[in-house]
């Protein structure tokens, strides 16, 4: 069974998939980025949904 997940990327570039909200985190902190909001915009940008839509792919 395929688990939902999100593509990230960070300046334009693909830097890896997230399966969870967690995820995004501890890869923005791989990339040296401190995110404290996930609802902050300035932080992140969720396309195609909010932080609560994941998909199959």
């Amino acid at each position: 069974m395929s688990t939902p997940f999100r593509l990230v990327e960070i300046d334009g570039e693909l830097f890896g998939t997230a399966k969870s909200m967690t995820d995004v985190i501890l890869l923005a902190a791989a990339a040296g980025i401190t995110i404290h909001d996930l609802d902050d915009p300035d932080a992140v940008r969720w396309v195609g949904g909010g932080k609560f839509t994941w998909k199959l792919h």
